[in-house]
């Protein structure tokens, strides 16, 4: 299954989500594989602390790759490779976790036909040895969202699992964009479908991811006085209402990752050792996480029985 992470906007936890979500889905006994398609800036290996990757790979990574200058691009083992205390040694019952890194000081481009057919390859093999194969996106409407969506619209492809996570934060602006990423004009939907894609079923394969989000029970409600307590909750109902409006409401929503300081300065993977021992992360967050990680591969929250 191929899983795309998307975003309108850069600092949404799009990445660090993601990275996230592919080690839950690595514990819980899949082989995943991250691969890191955010091209203008390939820094996926800072969240899985894999030192020799943290701005991408000297050479033969993605970019490399997709170019024709690799004939495979570079792999990375995260449970050999990473300094991570909890995650060497690779946790008992774990799948594979592996990480395709871009290059170092790579940027965009444009796709030609080469490019594409090195695309669509690189997807089918992976999708043949791996469970779940997480694909991180530069922010936007980018050169690499359009050549997923082309890629995926072939017909080789057809038959290969595809979804989409839109991730964005809890404000005004977020929602208004992640909405116009998916639905607008230039979105996921119509650029899609411009390329070959079946609008309803692609519009079925879009999820959203809602991070940052102060809950109700955090602990930045739990010191509001009273008169910010009431303007927080108003402003949480109004920000329902809007993302309703803009085709985003809970019905289409994955999951909800609770504001947490870890996530906002360190940008790490989030452990039972963070949340037991340490308790440097807070358990609904952990728990949030492992929920979202659930659902990614559950039908009943796709639009199917």
């Amino acid at each position: 299954m191929l899983v795309f992470a998307a975003s309108d906007k850069g600092g949404t936890g799009r990445s660090v989500t993601s990275a996230n979500l592919a080690y839950q889905r690595a514990i819980a006994g899949d082989d995943v594989c991250y691969v890191d398609f955010d091209f203008g800036s390939p820094t996926a290996a800072v969240v899985f602390d894999v030192p020799e990757a943290m701005g991408g790979v000297q050479q033969d990574g993605l970019h490399s790759y997709l170019e024709g200058s690799a004939g495979e691009p570079v792999r990375l083992d995260v449970w050999a490779r990473t300094q991570h205390s909890v995650l060497r040694g690779r946790p008992g019952g774990s799948g594979r976790l592996v990480l395709m890194p871009g290059d170092l000081s790579g940027g965009e481009f444009a796709t030609d036909q080469e490019t594409l057919r090195r695309c669509v390859d690189l997807m089918l093999r992976l999708n043949t040895e791996f469970d779940v194969i997480i694909v991180d996106l530069s922010a936007g409407r980018s050169y690499a969202m359009d050549m997923v969506l082309e890629a995926t619209a072939r017909s080789e492809m057809r038959g290969v699992e595809a979804r989409w996570l839109v991730f964005h934060r809890w404000t005004r602006q977020h929602v208004t964009a992640a909405s116009g990423l998916a639905f607008g004009p230039h979105g996921i939907l119509r650029g899609g479908a411009a390329k070959g894609h079946d609008e309803a079923v692609l519009r079925e394969a879009i999820r959203f991811v809602r991070a940052a989000v102060p809950g109700p029970e955090s602990p930045l409600w739990a010191h509001a006085s009273p008169a910010q307590s009431t303007w927080m909750q108003k402003r949480d109902e109004q920000l329902r209402r809007l993302a309703s409006e803009h085709g985003i409401g809970d019905s289409v929503v994955l999951g909800t990752v609770p504001l947490e300081p870890i996530l906002h300065w360190r940008e790490q993977l989030i452990t039972e050792d963070d949340v037991i021992s340490t308790q440097i992360a807070g358990k609904e967050t952990l728990e949030e996480l492992e929920e979202i990680a659930r659902r990614l591969t559950d039908d009943t929250y796709w639009g199917r029985s």
